[in-house]
């Protein structure tokens, strides 16, 4: 048998996602979806002026298989964080802050995958992965426009209660803590939050908040005040911070008060500091892709296995072997062990020494290249482009409340590219496809 005869068929979804550049996004949807309550006027508009590729005009299609595989491998990872051995080496390598434990879990995780022929590929983990409420709206808004299509691409979640959901995860948080009254007062933590590229994702929370008779206020972690065993931000003691802050161990003079209220157990932080040590630092990934570990961990070996076949294998930089590292760079990403938002992060192939020498020097991980998948997008009629591909799963307890995408061209993920952005995410059955078939 010929080794084309021998290919598997490309899915249902993969023939979408490369051969169908429609541009399914109604911009009106979506400007009512973001501008749902009147203080939110102009939202969409100065979305569109200041950051043209925040959305993408399309959908991007995975299989009801590759949905089973990420939440597999998400569950995975959960039971491995859980086990005693796993916590205790965890917290051995990270700040005096990553002990403090109080309840809560964290909102908002963010599983980032790749995904190929092998199947999904965890490539990290984020604690606050930003962009869900942004995603909700834009998957409302395609939704919205391809209902006719629904019985065939159902979205990957339902999405009419989500923001009861999310309501119903941060009073979780709260009682997590043993309160008891009601969650009245909540902070959004973010350094300079006017100035960042997600704040009309704030906003959108905090009306949430408020339509909910919580009160919400964004801030500089810099404005909080520790006074008489209370967090106080504009004269309004804070019972909850969702912390979306990338100072995760509050490490910096800024978080100073944010940290004693924290010790104190005197807020409810989340995620805090303890949820990033567990999950998010990057020399776990090596933990999940080393068989001897997994199983000296004690880890049961269907868990194993699902983790060796999702997690890209992985390995610390040490000068120990950075000359054999170096020689396979070309088949390696390499990323910071504390980073986030791609930053410092590189493809092996596209490396100098001197970058190499400083990869070297600091705390680097080299994870096997997993190589996105595509989808083709329409830049304008005529004019087609393939743009690389990621999905992220937003997680609570272990359980997927969202899937989006994020498209764009280059070595990494970013909001500057043509055709580029969040995307909706669909999960399509795949159906036997008749014969001549047009897509």
């Amino acid at each position: 048998m010929s080794d084309l005869a021998a290919a598997p068929s490309p899915s249902l979804a993969e023939q979408l996602n490369l051969g169908c550049a429609c541009q399914f996004l109604d911009r009106t949807k979506l400007q009512q979806q973001l501008e749902a309550e009147p203080a939110l006027a102009g939202l969409a508009t100065e979305i569109a002026g200041t950051r043209p590729h925040l959305f993408a005009a399309t959908m991007v299609f995975i299989t009801s298989a590759q949905r089973q595989q990420m939440q597999a491998v998400i569950a995975a990872v959960e039971q491995a964080v859980a086990l005693p051995a796993w916590q205790q080496a965890a917290l051995r390598q990270a700040p005096a802050s990553a002990a403090i434990e109080h309840g809560a879990s964290g909102v908002f995780f963010g599983y980032d995958f790749h995904l190929g022929p092998a199947g999904p590929q965890l490539i990290e983990i984020n604690t606050n992965a930003g962009g869900a409420y942004l995603n909700l709206a834009l998957a409302r808004a395609q939704t919205a426009c391809c209902a006719g299509m629904q019985p065939l691409y159902p979205p990957a979640t339902a999405l009419q209660d989500m923001e009861q959901q999310w309501l119903a995860m941060f009073r979780q948080e709260w009682q997590a803590q043993g309160h008891g009254r009601p969650l009245t007062t909540l902070a959004i933590i973010y350094e300079s939050p006017q100035q960042q590229y997600l704040y009309p994702e704030f906003l959108l929370f905090q009306r949430l908040f408020e339509r909910a008779g919580i009160r919400c206020l964004l801030a500089d972690p810099a404005q909080l005040i520790w006074r008489d065993g209370r967090l106080w931000l504009d004269g309004q003691a804070i019972d909850l911070v969702y912390n979306r802050l990338t100072d995760f161990y509050l490490t910096q003079p800024a978080s100073r008060a944010l940290l004693q209220a924290h010790r104190a157990n005197a807020v409810v932080l989340t995620p805090h500091p303890r949820a990033h040590a567990l999950y998010a630092d990057k020399r776990h990934l090596a933990w999940l892709s080393d068989p001897q570990w997994l199983a000296a961990l004690g880890l049961p070996s269907e868990l194993r296995q699902r983790l060796l076949a999702g997690v890209p294998a992985t390995r610390l930089v040490t000068p120990a072997n950075a000359n054999e590292l170096w020689a396979q760079r070309r088949q390696l990403f390499f990323k910071p062990a504390s980073g986030f938002g791609s930053r410092a992060a590189y493809r092996g192939d596209k490396l100098t020494r001197r970058v190499w020498d400083e990869i070297v020097a600091g705390e680097y991980v080299a994870q096997r290249i997993a190589l996105p998948s595509e989808r083709v997008v329409a830049l304008e009629p005529g004019n087609r482009s393939e743009l690389k591909l990621d999905v992220r799963a937003y997680v609570y307890r272990g359980r997927i409340q969202l899937f989006a995408a994020r498209l764009y061209s280059g070595q990494t993920t970013n909001f500057r590219t043509a055709g580029g952005g969040f995307a909706p995410v669909f999960v399509v059955s795949d159906p036997a496809k008749p014969a001549g078939a047009h897509l």
